[in-house]
């Protein structure tokens, strides 16, 4: 299974909403840069682990184009030698990630695979808790997902 790296607006949310415990079911572990988890702000459980980057410089590098959780996000993922997954959900972070070879799942990819895994009963509920939460996701990848978790 790959190594899980999250950044910090995946955290927020699942938070904001009492659903952190998603992330910890599906993947049982997760990783987290020193940025994120100083963005994040919060106790950490003992399921999410810091790894602090090594290469400052590539990191500089990336936080020109990207914001610094986001930056030091793909900076680990190219920093450790395993398989490994980002949770990214920014287009540009997601394009970026893409033209460095990186494999990434969104919030909406997470909540599709924890329904499969019978880890939640709704993609559905979730969705519109999220939504609530002020997070942005568009309505044709929303209905795909929908209809890939059959509740459209």
């Amino acid at each position: 299974m790959p190594k899980i790296i999250s950044n910090t607006s995946c955290l927020i949310l699942l938070d904001n909403i009492n659903a952190l415990g998603i992330l910890q079911q599906l993947y049982q572990n997760i990783y987290l840069t020193d940025e994120v988890a100083q963005e994040y702000g919060k106790p950490l459980g003992n399921w999410m682990h810091v790894v602090t980057v090594t290469d400052r410089n590539y990191l500089r590098i990336l936080n020109a184009s990207v914001d610094l959780g986001e930056a030091s996000t793909i900076a680990l993922a190219l920093q450790m030698p395993e398989d490994n997954v980002m949770i990214q959900d920014d287009l540009k972070v997601r394009k970026l990630a893409k033209q460095l070879q990186l494999k990434f799942t969104g919030l909406l990819g997470i909540l599709l695979k924890a329904k499969q895994l019978q880890i939640i009963g709704s993609v559905t509920d979730i969705v519109t808790q999220l939504k609530n939460a002020n997070f942005r996701m568009s309505e044709t990848l929303v209905k795909e997902v929908l209809k890939l978790a059959g509740e459209l």
